[in-house]
């Protein structure tokens, strides 16, 4: 087993400076004179991105960085599986391996506070109980492959607008319960070896250069030893980085020894004006990582990618990743054939049926070795018997953006990039009424008409935030005339944050999807057809409008700018961000927080809540326990859902503290145990600097989701307890 970290007191100071910042856009300095290598590092959580040369952002060419292309962590919450969460972060890991990574640069665990966010997609949830438990299984599955994670971003980067220099306010309680627990439980539990520092500024500094957040909190907190990575030029200052908390400098820029944590500080070093033992803190961190990953040794994992079995673990992860959000008239699923004599006709309409989204979306983009689209997908599971055809239906009138050659940053620049009323009125308003028209007449000569629009990564993408919930390029009007000209419509959206649905009334079969990876296609028309049933849930909410969002009614998005220069956002609306804003003040919503049907039927009964201490003082086990029973027709999975209410002003109706998801064959019965502890009852004090449990009353609601609960009661807790 090698040694490196015997190795620091043979390093001279411009070796160890080497090792604390880039010398590539995806690696750090090696000393090769100790034989220490430098760490090489890729992006992505969905999969290892391709080559780029060290020193620009060129493609190498190369045709051996293909990999598979993982689903997207809205897909992979969607599926409330932590083991897949955990099988998810094997195949991430494997591939990382087999590329020759030393650091996947996933995932990424922040907060979904507004559903314009355009990172939304690579996100978990607005939860961060679901967002925490599924991270650290993910990480769990990566690190096993001698790979580490680098879980992202810390902290409080909730939004693209103004990213890099947005100033966040918001009380030390919320920053606590809800933006710092799923990286607490990423690092204590998952064991996340790195950790990335965010874009944008929290409490008077740059969040890579926060003593509050890097210092403070992360090592004497938490007691955080693992190593700390910027984001890509999100450090400003030397100084301030140097003795915060940053480890190692990564950026955006060729020139490497300019970077603030190499020549500059090695000479504010020289000068005495930063002890070198900081520098050694440092290189120690990154040295113990690297024996941690077993670099060096002739053990080490060597990985692989491509491979047929993590395509299928993929095409699984897929699969629970698919939400049924309506199926009313029990419409699906479909039926791929007529009869034996008599082909059935399907007509799949929708630019996001052939459209493929791997290649886009900022640095989430992957070099795919495939990618099956919906269209290509039906074709696959419907067979011969079956005659599909496609038609566009809805105009797309921004492929630069798509692509990426028009990403802007800022809400006001994509604006400023929409075509003139000329272009408007000569070019995509005739081609959006020959598109649906041209539909419309097809429409009658088809015996199922499936609609697969959405979002893309024009909207879907890092730099930029959308400017509304619609859905883009006219697809309202497009859906609402499909549903007046057939009551055989089904409706597929593709995309990783909620959109407004004016024309929810009106259809009867809708399907929820994200992007689902490289096998999404295939997944999506096995639960369309019937070969699997449906189990996805909704990670988030779906309000009715952008309106009743809770960043909009407390007009706390995007923020102003402030006389310092930086955009400032007050989270005002406080521990009310998603579900737990519109449990608590009754705000009806198009579809709740942990919602989605089957295509079978279950029912609940004998519910039963135990307590007992656990021998230890402060410490206690609460279990609810229920029987759930399959009472349909086919095998299926649900996944109750425990919350908690804690009567304690500015605290929400209801959070989510545990869930568990059951497989049941028809007519099968089991008993389901959730389990609390003392941790699942504690609010942050902000006297004591700690989680405290306080006596007093407390509701607990069992559910299938935030709003359609089976079962409540109340429990008395009748002393504190103070969480260490």
């Amino acid at each position: 087993m090698e040694n490196f970290t015997s190795k620091l007191n043979e390093m001279t100071l411009e070796e160890k400076i080497k090792i604390i910042h880039a010398a590539g856009l995806f690696c750090n300095g090696g000393v090769e004179r100790l034989g220490i290598p430098a760490l090489r590092m890729s992006d992505g959580p969905n999969g290892v991105r391709q080559e780029f040369e060290n020193d620009k952002w060129i493609p190498t060419g190369l045709a051996g960085d293909s990999v598979s292309y993982l689903p997207g962590n809205t897909c992979l919450a969607s599926t409330w599986n932590p083991e897949l969460a955990y099988y998810f972060g094997q195949v991430l890991g494997n591939e990382a391996r087999g590329r020759g990574k030393d650091i996947i640069l996933a995932p990424g665990i922040n907060i979904k506070r507004t559903p314009l966010c355009g990172r939304n997609f690579e996100y978990f949830s607005e939860d961060p109980v679901l967002t925490g438990r599924l991270a650290v299984s993910l990480i769990q599955g990566i690190q096993d492959n001698d790979v580490a994670a680098c879980v992202k971003h810390f902290a409080l980067n909730n939004q693209e607008f103004d990213r890099t220099t947005v100033e966040v306010e918001v009380e030390e309680k919320t920053l606590h319960e809800l933006y710092l627990s799923a990286f607490y439980a990423a690092l204590t539990e998952g064991r996340s070896l790195s950790i990335m520092g965010a874009y944008n500024r929290y409490d008077g500094s740059y969040c890579c250069e926060s003593k509050k957040l890097l210092q403070d909190i992360l090592r004497e907190q938490w007691h955080y030893d693992g190593v700390v990575i910027s984001d890509w030029g999100a450090v400003h200052d030397t100084e301030e980085a140097a003795l915060h908390g940053i480890d190692l400098e990564m950026s955006v820029t060729p020139d490497f020894d300019n970077y603030k944590m190499a020549d500059p500080l090695y000479e504010k070093v020289k000068n005495g004006e930063i002890p070198e033992s900081v520098i050694d803190e440092k290189v120690s961190r990154i040295l113990n990582l690297m024996e941690k990953i077993r670099i060096g040794n002739p053990g080490r994992n060597p990985g692989s990618f491509n491979t047929h079995s993590h395509h299928r673990i993929l095409n699984r992860i897929a699969e629970e990743g698919i939400v049924l959000l309506k199926n009313e008239k029990q419409h699906l699923p479909l039926n791929p054939e007529i009869d034996s004599k008599t082909p059935k006709r399907i007509l799949v309409v929708g630019d996001n049926a052939t459209r493929t989204h791997a290649n886009g979306g900022g640095s989430a983009e992957i070099k795919a070795l495939y990618e099956i689209s919906p269209l290509l997908g039906i074709c696959m599971v419907t067979g011969g018997n079956t005659e599909c055809q496609w038609m566009p239906g809805y105009y797309v009138d921004n492929e630069g953006d798509i692509k990426g050659e028009n990403l802007a940053g800022t809400l006001e620049i994509r604006d400023k990039g929409k075509m003139d009323k000329k272009q408007w009125e000569e070019e995509i308003l005739p081609k959006r009424k020959q598109y649906l028209e041209e539909v419309l007449e097809a429409v009658p000569d088809y015996d199922e008409v499936i609609f697969i629009g959405g979002l893309n990564h024009s909207l879907d993408v890092e730099g930029a935030d959308r400017p509304d919930m619609k859905l883009p390029y006219g697809q309202d009007d497009v859906i609402s005339a499909l549903a007046d000209a057939t009551d055989r419509l089904t409706v597929v959206l593709i995309n990783g944050s909620p959109v407004e649905m004016p024309w929810i009334d009106r259809v009867h079969s809708l399907i929820q999807t994200s992007y689902c990876g490289m096998n999404g296609g295939y997944a999506l028309a096995r639960v369309l057809f019937g070969e699997i049933n449906p189990s996805g849930k909704l990670p988030e909410t779906y309000p009715l409008r952008l309106e009743d969002t809770p960043t909009s009614v407390y007009h706390s998005y995007p923020g102003e700018m402030g006389k310092d220069g930086h955009r400032h956002v007050t989270y005002s609306e406080k521990l009310m961000v998603g579900y737990r804003y519109y449990t608590s003040k009754e705000v009806p919503v198009l579809f709740p927080f942990g919602y989605g049907l089957s295509y079978t039927t279950f029912s609940c009964s004998n519910y039963h809540v135990v307590v007992r201490n656990m021998g230890h003082i402060g410490e206690f086990q609460l279990t609810l326990s229920c029987e759930i029973q399959n009472t349909g027709k086919y095998d299926g999975r649900e996944t109750l859902q425990l919350y908690v209410g804690i009567l304690e002003e500015g605290q929400p109706k209801m959070a989510l503290k545990t869930f568990e998801k059951v497989s049941l064959s028809t007519t099968e019965k089991k008993e389901v145990a959730l389990i609390l502890t003392q941790k699942d009852f504690a609010v942050y004090s902000t006297e004591k600097k700690c989680f405290i449990a306080k006596s007093g009353t407390y509701m607990l609601y069992l559910g299938t989701s935030a709003n359609d609960i089976l079962y409540r009661t109340s429990i008395d807790l009748l002393q504190d307890y103070v969480l260490s």
